[in-house]
Formats: structure tokens, C-alpha cells, sequence
């Protein structure tokens, strides 16, 4: 009967080996087979460097447990039927050194079964290893030690206990660990457990806490962050398991990273072993251990995988490594352990921290006390730490980093140790340099990518508000915790806090209120990343009144806020600031402000990553000013040319509707006009004007201005549109084309209406009668523009009860949907439809059956005016 079942697959590369091993290794320590655990592997090993190296096809990997044992199979894409056998007909394995038929020599010695099952397109070959018969008790036992070699824990050893779900949901939340990060349980239930992971990475491997939780078993170091905002380094067993219902759960033993010895297992390298380390000699050292293992692919995972191990190798509380910079001026923190890892990551320290061979870090250097030459070794400052030793990292004569070890008694550490810890330096500075190389190169790339996106999006927005939120939501959470963008209208001007952002939604309220209560930055035009110190010192002033004041008011009195709110702004600040000036064509338009939270740096790659951000988001933003600047100035004139509200007109009901095609276009070649001429008279005008954009514009503002200055000065239609044309031409070069429509309303006392309209090159106007028929209601004349004589005349038409005349421009008639056009006889349809309709109904119509006609938006200018005499019960 199967209990369990794993399965992976492996490409035909020579490092796929090791990773069949490792995988096999994790899947049955984490079913609890340690017994059989090498026998697996060694018999892995052999069937997949086969598969990967011989026959170079990939190779399936599955591990399967039954009752009786485990049987893991090894298929590859090679089935070739060659299969020493040993039988009566003489054949044999061959001698164990040759180069073939090895694994299956394994798998007859190792083995209680197993074969060959061959496929069209596969070969597997399987193994079965029975479980050992012990008796009930012990795993594993370490050797009996003194008293004063045992691991160091506080009075009382708490043990956080959590458990989360397969969607990594946070379900069960015990009372230490809310004694340990200060959270209750109602708080976390419900949300998922990366959440609370500071800096989520497993030390040793490129594995994240998220995968972690998928694992069967993993045991490894991450921070949590806690109610307060700190971060608390923890050592953490995972155990994936089946709850009540059968869904895959993991729970999650958690203590402090200083007391890992509660839950750390005994070291893979080991194998069951207990004699002491140094009885087994060098060969087994912890750190050798390591050196020998599969290196991780990343830098970070082989940094801390190195910390780890030399702390474990010289016994101490605490390591770390530093990382050189390209000058070799400064180390960069880049791994630690035992101590505040959030506060200490990315901090940078001196080469030469002093004098003498002891004060620089080119030279091994045993502290024998570090409480005797106070600030020796900055990074230990305030950790409780009393002696160490550290040694450098070189590759070819050149310093790359530093290596230490630290123990919390002091006189630990002698030149014996650090010879061991510069040997284990010396042999794994090479591989941490190729894995820099390596990152730096992965960050280059990387940093192109984000550079062409970043640039695709600000290009993509002209918009002064949008291109503020782009700048910030790029660099949270990417390049830093919270964002903040100032902007500066006029070099007189003060800098203005236009935009905040911060990675947890629930602290840009408090962090806007904090910056709008301080100065803001200098503004300083030269580039590169300055800090700042302005909101972390008022930050930590607001959070020690808050708290004075807390503890003055007592805890009957206190606050139901407490000074949560601002202890917790005080942590979203406490780290790293810096300001970067935001210059566009050789002026400061603003300051993009980036910050980490309590006593976190940023790396170089990141600030000149955000140097480059700065330079680009700043040609952004400066373009979306000019841009708004001229749309402004723009919509300004084009509304200059619309007339101002219409008039009431005794009488006649009068709707216009005007459309300009175009984005940010709020005026066209198209225009309309209903102005007094005197009283009990009314002049009226729709047209278009040929083209679009400016000089288009600008014979409509002629048009309508000079129909109306000629209008009151006592012409007839015919001459104001002759003098209009006169003025056109006149215009030379700049001329258009203009098809008008225009005429005069003369309301009666019976209640119709009298027009006398000119109807030059302009789409006819309809006359929608009470009886549903409908008829033009002028005749075509020559358009303006065009000939210097022109003979107009007038036609005079009269609106009864109930009438309505329709005019609209091209715009409408020629609505096309492929080769179909609404054209004039649709615009008729439309309008039989609308008997009985108000003036403004009929407009509305006209312009939702011109919408409808195609699916396309409207690639013309639309104007419709519709005039209707109401009926007697209307009135």
C-alpha cells in the first residue's frame, strides 16, 4: 500500500546529480528514513549520472513509500536494451572500477529488489529498500557533554507554534508565539505567514519561505517582524502534515534564532555518527562539509549558508560576512547570523577602521575582548559580543570580503582558530566572488529591464498626477519601503509634498502626516543620493512624547491608541533616507525621497538604480507640466471661440448638441451660434469649416464674431454672408473653405415662427411637420471661401405648432460604418421618428442613431440644432 509519493525531474547536466541527491535526501528525512537514507542516495546517484551524463536525456525521479519500504525509480529518455545480467549463460557486472554497469552492481549489493522495466520511449530502473527492524527509541544521540559546552537558552525556552494552511494562510496561533512577536492570535489568523517574514529567504539555499512551507521537512533561520516593527531573527522547523479534512498543512515550531539548539537536527555530514569533531579530524569539519556539498545558486543563499556554517565550525553565537566595494574603501554586510540581520544588512563599514594590523580588515585579527577596546569592531557594538576573530577573502592578492566569528565569553578565539576560519575563508572565496560576478551581472540585466519599463511607462503618460503615482509605485517596493515625491513650481517657490507611498497601505496616512509636519529637503541641484535625516528624527521625537505622555496619563487614562501609531510611523522611518534631486532641462523640479524601515541600508545597486529612475521620471514629470501648462492655454482659446449660453427665445424651444472629434478638443471645424439681434429677433448659424486644428479654429472665431457684429448692424443674411466671405478671403493664405447655414427667427404672436434663412454649401435643413412628413427647408447655394462675387439670396420659411427644423453639419450625414454612410435620407428616417418629441428629445435621438450606426467612435465634428414651435397645450 502507497503512503506517500515525490517525484521530480532533472536536466541532462552534470550539476542535475547532486540535485537528484539532495531531492532524494530531503524526501525521506522528511518521512523520518534516516536509517536508509545514504543507501538511497548512493544508489540515486549512480542511476542518474546514467540518465544525465551517459545517456544525456533528462531523468524522472520518483520516490514512493509503502509499508514495507521505500522504492524510488530512475527513468531516462534512452531505452536501450543492453542489461548485464548474471545467468547461466556466463554473463556478469564486470569488475566494480570500470566505467559502465556500476549502478546496477549497486543495486544487486545494496538493494532487497530491483530491475529494469523498459518502454517505447523510456528505461525505468528501480530500486526497494526494506525497512530496518529496530526497536523504539532513539533516532539519533549526540555525545554526552560538560555542562559548559551545552548551548546557552534563557530561563524559559519558548517555542512558538504555528500552523498554516495550504493556501499559506496563518490557522493555529500559540501563546508563545504571541509572547514572542507580540501579536494575538485574532490579528494573524487569516493572513498569510509571509507576510510577517522580514526578510524571506532560507539561509543556505535559493528556497523562500513560501516554498519552504512545501517542503515535507526544512529547518532553516528568517526574521519575523513583530507587533513592534523589530525584527526577530527565529530558527524554524517545518513538518508538512494532513489535517482532519486531508488538506496538506505545515506546522511551524518557531524559537529564537539564539536558541536554535531546541529544534536543530543533527547535521546531514554526520550520518548517524556521534563521536566528537575533532576525533573524526578535519575531513569532516562542518564547514568542509559544506565546501563539499552542491553550492547554492544565488549569492545571498551562499553567503549565509558560509555564516552558518562557520559559526557552527569554531562553536560560536554569532558570524557574519562582509563584502567589498569596487574601490575596497568600505565592506558591505551582506550575511549574518546571531545577530540583528535587519538592522545590520547592507550596512557599510570601513576597510582601515584604525591602525595597527589589528584596526584593518586585509589582515586575520583575533578580539580576545572586545569590552576592553570599545567600538574595535562596529558591527558588534551593543550585541552582547566579547571576543572574535575575523580574517579577509582574496582572490588573486585582492581583498573581496571579510569573515567573522563571535562568541558572547570573552578569551574564546586563539590564532589556532583563526588559522582554521582563514583556511575555510580561502577556500570558499573564490566561489563567493564568481556568485558576486554572477549577481551583479543577473542585476545589470535586471536593472536594463526595469530602466525600459520604467521608461515605457512614463512615456505612456502625459499626465502630471499620474506620472507622481508612477514614480513612487516603481521604487515601493522595488528600490525601498516608502516613497515620497516633492515637487517645486518656480525656483521661488518652497518644495510642495505631492505624493507618498509606503509598501503596507496602513502607514501612508500616518508617514504624509509626519512629512507635512517637518521642513522638506535642500533642495540641491547636484545628482546622487543624499541622506537625510529629517523623518527619522522627528519620527523618534513624536514617538518618545507619545510615550511619555502615555506613561504620565497612567493606564487608566491612557489613550486606546497608545503610542502604537506612532512607534509604529517611528519604524517605517527608523532606517536608511536619502534624497535624490529630480533636475529637468537645468532646473529642480522636485525631490524623490526613498527610506527604509528601523536601521535597514540600502545597497549601492539599488541607489544607482534610483539615480537613473530620477533622471528619467524627471523628464517625465517636467514634460507632463508643459504638457498641461499648453493643454490648459489650449482649452482656454478653444473655449473663447464657443458662444457663451444660449438665449431663451420666446416661444421657440431651441437644443444644441455639439460634439468636436478629438482627444483634449473641445472646439472643431464645426461651430454653431444663436444670438439677439435685436428685439423679437434672433440670428442662428451652423457650420464647417474645411480642415481641423488651428487655422481651422481660427475661421470659426472669425465666423461667428463677424455674423454677429454684421447681424446688428442692420444686414440681411445675404449681405452678412457676402461681407463674411469678403473677410475669408481676405485671410489669403490661411483661408478655408466654409459651408454655412445661416438664418433669422422672427417668433409671431400666433404662436408659429418665421424664418429667413441662407443656406450656403451647407447640408439642407429639414422641416419635421405635426403630420410625420418631412422636407428640406431651403435651397443650396455656392459655399464661402471660394469666389470673390457671390449672389445669395434669402428663403423664407414659417414654423407652425408643432414644427421642427433640423440642422446639423457633415459630421452626421456622412457617419459611415465601412461602405455604408447615414447620408441624407437615413437622417430623414430618423427624423419621421420623432414627431410629438421637444426640441432637445429630437437632438438626442439624432445623436444616439448616429452613434449607433457603427461601432467606431465618431471621426468628425458633430453639430446638431434642432428648433421647435410648441404646441398650444405644450405651452
Amino acid at each position: 500500500m502507497i503512503t506517500a509519493r515525490a517525484a521530480a525531474t532533472f536536466e541532462p547536466v552534470g550539476r542535475s546529480v547532486a540535485a537528484a541527491r539532495t531531492f532524494v535526501r530531503d524526501t525521506l528525512q522528511g518521512w523520518g528514513l534516516t536509517d536508509i537514507v545514504d543507501d538511497a542516495v548512493v544508489l540515486t546517484s549512480e542511476l542518474v549520472t546514467n540518465a544525465v551524463v551517459h545517456a544525456g536525456t533528462t531523468a524522472d525521479v520518483v520516490c514512493i513509500r509503502a509499508d514495507t519500504g521505500v522504492r524510488v525509480e530512475v527513468a531516462d529518455r534512452y531505452p536501450e536494451r543492453e542489461v548485464p545480467l548474471q545467468s547461466n549463460g556466463g554473463h556478469h557486472f564486470g569488475h566494480p572500477d570500470r566505467e559502465g554497469g556500476r549502478g546496477l552492481l549497486l543495486c544487486a549489493a545494496l538493494a532487497a529488489r530491483w530491475g529494469v522495466e523498459y518502454t517505447a520511449t523510456h528505461k525505468h530502473v528501480w530500486f526497494h529498500l526494506d525497512f530496518p527492524d529496530r526497536p523504539a527509541g532513539t533516532r539519533a544521540a549526540g555525545p554526552a557533554l560538560p555542562s559548559s559546552a551545552l548551548p546557552i537558552a534563557d530561563s524559559r525556552v519558548r517555542v512558538g507554534v504555528v500552523q498554516v494552511d495550504s493556501g499559506g494562510l496563518i490557522s493555529a496561533w500559540n501563546e508563545d508565539a504571541q509572547a514572542l512577536f507580540g501579536y494575538p492570535p485574532e490579528q494573524v489568523i487569516g493572513k498569510p505567514l509571509t507576510d510577517l517574514a522580514a526578510w524571506p529567504h532560507t539561509p543556505g539555499t535559493s528556497t523562500g519561505v513560501a516554498e519552504a512551507l512545501l517542503l515535507s521537512r526544512w529547518e532553516g533561520s528568517y526574521g519575523i517582524r513583530g507587533a513592534d516593527g523589530r525584527v526577530s531573527p527565529v530558527y524554524a522547523s517545518h513538518l508538512r502534515v494532513r489535517d482532519a479534512e486531508g488538506e496538506p498543512s505545515t506546522v511551524c515550531l518557531l524559537v529564537r534564532d539564539r536558541e536554535r539548539a531546541v529544534l536543530q537536527s543533527q547535521m546531514r555530514g554526520a550520518g548517524g555518527d556521534t563521536t566528537d569533531t575533532a576525533e573524526r579530524g578535519p575531513a569532516t569539519d562542518a564547514f568542509e562539509v559544506f565546501i563539499g556539498s552542491p553550492a547554492p545558486d544565488d549569492l545571498d543563499g551562499l553567503l549565509q549558508r558560509t555564516v552558518e556554517r562557520a559559526r557552527d565550525m569554531l562553536d560560536g553565537d554569532a558570524a557574519y560576512l562582509l563584502l567589498a566595494t569596487d574601490d575596497e574603501t568600505e565592506l558591505e554586510v551582506r550575511a549574518s547570523t546571531g545577530l540583528p540581520s535587519a538592522r545590520q544588512r547592507f550596512a557599510r563599514v570601513p576597510v582601515e577602521a584604525g591602525s595597527g594590523r589589528y584596526g584593518s580588515a586585509r589582515m586575520p585579527a583575533v578580539h580576545e575582548d572586545l569590552s576592553a577596546v570599545p567600538g574595535a569592531v562596529p558591527l558588534l557594538v551593543n550585541t552582547g559580543m566579547r571576543s572574535v576573530v575575523t580574517v579577509p577573502l582574496k582572490v588573486e592578492g585582492r581583498l573581496t570580503g571579510s569573515l567573522g566569528v563571535a562568541a558572547e565569553s570573552p578569551a574564546r578565539y586563539s590564532n589556532e582558530e583563526a588559522l582554521r576560519l582563514q583556511f575555510a575563508a580561502d577556500r570558499i572565496a573564490l566561489a563567493v566572488e564568481r556568485a558576486r560576478l554572477t549577481e551583479l551581472e543577473r542585476l545589470r540585466r535586471g536593472s536594463l529591464s526595469f530602466l525600459v519599463e520604467a521608461s515605457d511607462l512614463l512615456a505612456g503618460t502625459l499626465d502630471r498626477d499620474q506620472t507622481l503615482a508612477l514614480m513612487a509605485q516603481m521604487t515601493v517596493p522595488t528600490l525601498a519601503s516608502w516613497c515620497a515625491v516633492y515637487t517645486v513650481a518656480d525656483q521661488a517657490s518652497e518644495p510642495e509634498l505631492s505624493y507618498v507611498l509606503h509598501e503596507d497601505e496602513d502607514r501612508i496616512d500616518g508617514l504624509k502626516a509626519l512629512l507635512m509636519k517637518i521642513d522638506p529637503p535642500e533642495q540641491v541641484p547636484t545628482g546622487g543620493a543624499r541622506s537625510w535625516s529629517g523623518p527619522y528624527d522627528a519620527a523618534h521625537a513624536a514617538a518618545l512624547r507619545t510615550s511619555l505622555r502615555s506613561l504620565s496619563l497612567g493606564d487608566s487614562a491612557r489613550p486606546s491608541s497608545g503610542p502604537g501609531a506612532s512607534l509604529a510611523t517611528a519604524s517605517a522611518v527608523g532606517g536608511e533616507t536619502v534624497v535624490l534631486p529630480l533636475v529637468a532641462r537645468n532646473r529642480v523640479i522636485g525631490m524623490l525621497v526613498l527610506g527604509k524601515p528601523t536601521d535597514e541600508h540600502f545597497r549601492q545597486e539599488n541607489l544607482e538604480l534610483a539615480e537613473d529612475l530620477s533622471r528619467r521620471a524627471a523628464l517625465a514629470l517636467d514634460n507632463a507640466r508643459l504638457y498641461s501648462e499648453r493643454t490648459a492655454i489650449s482649452q482656454s482659446l478653444q473655449r473663447s471661440l464657443l458662444p457663451p449660453e444660449l438665449p431663451e427665445v420666446d416661444g421657440v424651444e431651441v437644443e444644441v448638441i455639439y460634439r468636436a472629434a478629438g482627444e483634449g478638443n473641445e472646439v472643431g471645424g464645426d461651430f454653431y451660434d444663436l444670438f439677439p439681434i435685436r428685439e423679437g429677433a434672433y440670428g442662428f448659424a451652423i457650420g464647417d469649416v474645411c480642415g481641423t486644428g488651428p487655422e481651422a479654429a481660427a475661421v470659426t472665431g472669425l465666423a461667428r464674431h463677424a455674423l454677429r457684429l454684421l447681424a446688428r448692424e442692420g444686414f440681411g443674411g445675404p449681405a452678412v454672408l457676402e461681407r463674411l466671405n469678403a473677410a475669408i478671403l481676405d485671410e489669403g493664405a490661411r483661408s478655408r473653405f466654409l459651408t454655412l447655414l445661416y438664418g433669422e427667427l422672427w417668433p409671431q404672436h400666433d404662436g408659429s415662427a418665421v424664418l429667413k434663412v441662407v443656406c450656403a454649401g451647407h447640408p439642407l435643413p429639414l422641416r419635421l411637420r405635426q403630420d410625420g412628413s418631412v422636407e428640406a427647408a431651403a435651397e443650396p447655394q455656392p459655399l464661402l471661401g471660394v469666389m470673390d462675387d457671390l449672389e445669395l439670396y434669402e428663403q423664407t420659411v414659417t414654423l407652425d405648432p408643432g414644427d421642427v427644423l433640423l440642422c446639423v453639419t457633415d459630421g452626421v450625414t456622412e457617419r459611415r460604418e465601412g461602405t455604408r454612410m447615414l447620408g441624407d435620407d437615413g437622417l430623414v428616417d430618423v427624423l419621421t421618428t420623432c414627431t410629438g418629441l421637444t426640441a432637445g428629445a429630437v437632438a438626442a435621438r439624432v445623436l444616439r442613431a448616429v452613434e449607433r450606426f457603427a461601432a467606431d467612435p465618431p471621426s468628425d465634428d458633430m453639430a446638431i440644432l434642432a428648433m421647435r414651435v410648441p404646441e398650444p397645450a405644450d405651452s
